[in-house]
């Protein structure tokens, strides 16, 4: 089985409950202690490989984003999906191709750019294209950012997932909906659905997101941020 079908059905079959639930590695250490850790899959997270970069969220060059990606694949044997953003302006073949270049099984694409949410239908199409291009060796995670840049109506984030689902996307992503709101997606949805949990946050565990609902679990750049707040633990004790 090819890691592209692998990381598919990792998303198939899951009880409520227990969802699959992908850290977000930033470079190479953190994806071999993720692995070594035992999960099946990972998920990068473009903020977080953007901070490991020393850029702001949303300011990666991609071609520094795609040689970070490929890094973190050959550093491990699971299988890695990558955050790309909105796609970095690329026509939908190179972006495939760069994707499969650097070793990932997949890839988030979200429906904003600039912190304006795209023309549903042109994404849709958008999507449609990679996916025919991928040929089935990608799974296309589909962000909805109706909850960050829209009005946060649970009614046009499913008529968006309509749209990209019925384009060929494999799983759903509506970025920051809230917990209570995830039932409701949940039942117009169809298929896989991609909840965010923060860990240092006051919200649902990712056990808990499964049960309203979530089919797979990620983390955003949240795991490089406690990182990094333990390093600037570990940096005052060493101060001089």
């Amino acid at each position: 089985m090819s890691k592209a079908n692998e990381f598919r059905a990792l998303h198939q079959g899951r009880a409520p409950g227990d969802p699959l639930v992908l850290p977000g590695p930033w470079d190479a250490a953190s994806a071999r202690v993720f692995a070594d850790a035992g999960f099946p899959a990972l998920a990068t997270p473009s903020a977080g490989v953007a901070a490991s970069l020393g850029y702001p969220d949303g300011s990666t060059p991609a071609d520094e984003m795609f040689a970070a990606v490929a890094r973190i694949t050959r550093a491990v044997d699971v299988p890695v999906s990558a955050d790309v953003e909105a796609g970095y302006g690329l026509a939908p073949k190179e972006l495939v191709e760069r994707l499969l270049e650097a070793g990932a099984v997949g890839c988030n694409l979200e429906d904003s750019d600039g912190g304006v949410l795209k023309d549903p239908h042109a994404h849709a199409e958008f999507l449609a294209e990679v996916r025919a291009a991928a040929e089935g060796r990608l799974f296309v995670n589909a962000r909805v950012d109706i909850f960050v840049h829209g009005d946060g109506d649970p009614e046009r984030a499913i008529e968006r997932a309509a749209l990209y689902v019925a384009a060929g996307a494999d799983c759903i992503y509506p970025l920051f909906a809230p917990p209570a709101v995830l039932p409701l997606l949940r039942a117009g949805i169809q298929g896989p659905l991609n909840a965010i949990a923060l860990p240092d946050a006051d919200g649902p565990s990712p056990a808990a997101l499964g049960g309203l609902g979530a089919t797979r679990i990620t983390f955003g750049p949240a795991l490089q941020l406690r990182a990094a707040a333990a390093l600037r633990e570990i940096a005052d004790g060493i101060t001089p």
